[in-house]
C-alpha cells in the first residue's frame, strides 16, 4: 500500500488535521476541555509499527494497569481470536499471561502493573498482539497532566487510508489474505473481488486498523 498524507479527527472539537499537526492541536485542545482534578493522566500516541498511517491518541489514568491499556487496544484495533499479547517497556516484557521459563533468566512480568509505575512522559514502548500473525504497535507517552478521567478515552484517530482497487482504482473494500504480502493486487473492490482467483474464503473486509487483512480480523 502506497504511503499517503494521513489525516485525522479530534474527538474533542471535531477539527481535522494531519498526523503531526494533531499532536500540536491536542496540546491546546486537551487543556481547553479538561476537567479539573488531581489525578495523573497520560496522553499516549499509538501507531502501527511499519504502518504509521494507522494512528491514534488516547488519554488514560496513570492508575490504570497495562492490562486495561491492552484491553483498549484489543477493542479498538486488534481483537479477532483471543490471541496472546505483550508490552515491551525498557527491555522488560509485560505479558497478558506470563509463564516462567526454566531455560531462561528472562522472566516476563504481568500486565497488572499500573501505568504510572512503568511509564513516564517521553517513554517509547511496544505492543504485540498474536505471536503467529503478529500486529506490532509503537507507543509513546507524549504528555502527562493532572485532571479527572474515569477511563481510557480516544482523543483522535486517523481517517481510513484511501486504498485503491488494483483493478479499477475505486476504493478497495476487500483484501485477499493470500496475496496481501505479495503487493497491491490483494486490494480489491467488491466487484473485482468476486472474480479474484483465490476465492471468497480468503477475503477480509478493508477496515481502519493496522491489523487489516490479518488472521480473522474484521474490525
Amino acid at each position: 500500500m502506497a504511503r499517503q498524507t494521513s489525516q485525522g479527527k479530534c474527538n474533542l472539537c471535531g477539527t481535522t488535521c494531519g498526523k503531526a499537526a494533531m499532536t500540536r492541536h491536542l496540546a491546546k485542545c486537551v487543556a481547553e476541555h479538561a476537567k479539573a482534578g488531581a489525578q495523573r493522566i497520560f496522553q499516549i500516541q499509538i501507531e502501527g509499527r511499519g504502518a504509521p498511517e494507522y494512528w491514534m491518541h488516547i488519554e488514560i489514568p496513570a492508575t490504570a494497569s497495562l492490562k486495561v491499556l491492552d484491553s483498549f487496544l484489543r477493542k479498538t484495533w486488534l481483537e479477532c481470536c483471543g490471541h496472546l499479547s505483550a508490552f515491551t517497556i525498557g527491555g522488560t516484557t509485560y505479558d497478558i499471561a506470563p509463564e516462567p521459563d526454566p531455560w531462561s533468566d528472562d522472566k516476563s512480568k504481568s500486565m497488572v502493573v499500573k501505568l504510572g509505575d512503568a511509564l513516564a512522559p517521553g517513554v517509547k514502548f511496544g505492543h504485540e498482539y498474536d505471536f503467529g500473525t503478529t500486529t506490532e504497535l509503537a507507543l509513546k507517552v507524549v504528555a502527562e497532566r493532572r485532571g479527572a478521567l474515569k477511563s481510557a478515552t480516544l482523543l483522535a484517530r486517523n481517517a481510513p487510508p484511501l486504498i485503491p482497487c488494483a483493478e479499477c482504482g475505486a476504493p478497495a473494500t476487500q483484501v485477499c489474505t493470500q496475496c496481501i504480502y505479495e503487493g497491491p493486487d490483494a486490494w480489491l473492490c467488491d466487484a473485482h473481488a468476486d472474480a479474484h482467483a483465490c476465492g471468497e474464503d480468503y477475503f477480509l473486509p478493508v477496515v481502519n486498523s493496522p491489523r487489516v487483512g490479518m488472521c480473522g480480523y474484521t474490525g
